[in-house]
């Protein structure tokens, strides 16, 4: 399973089953600890459960998208699970992946998020 990674993309971070690796893009340093471990410990777990490489980017717009690669010789690789995993995280963490993606388009864009918060209250 290899998807075209977009060009344009910023990771936010990425971990390898492989490598048995986790990475946080340094560009988001600044994020809370809290955010920053919730994330590894969600994408190690992934890769640990899955196989292969998780990889969160943001677009253009601002959306985190979720990437999985395998090698084309990792017979071990559970593509099925994969997309169910990635179905399952899409739910689990929808309140982190908003907030990121809010984070995203005020800090890194320099977007006025203002319209975005007056939608929750």
């Amino acid at each position: 399973m290899s998807e075209r990674v977009d060009e344009d993309a910023v990771v936010l971070c990425a971990a390898s089953a492989y490598e048995e690796k986790f990475y946080l893009n340094e560009d988001f340093g600044n994020l809370p600890e809290s955010i920053k471990q919730e994330l590894q410990i969600m994408c190690v777990l992934y890769t640990a459960d899955v196989g292969g490489i998780l990889t969160l980017q943001f677009d253009q717009q601002g959306n985190l998208l979720m990437h999985v690669t395998a090698r084309e010789d990792d017979f071990l690789f559970d593509e099925i699970g994969s997309v169910l995993k990635i179905k399952q995280l899409q739910s689990d963490k929808r309140e982190l992946m908003e907030s990121l993606e809010l984070y995203y388009r005020a800090v890194m864009l320099g977007e006025e998020i203002s319209e975005y918060l007056e939608g929750e209250s």
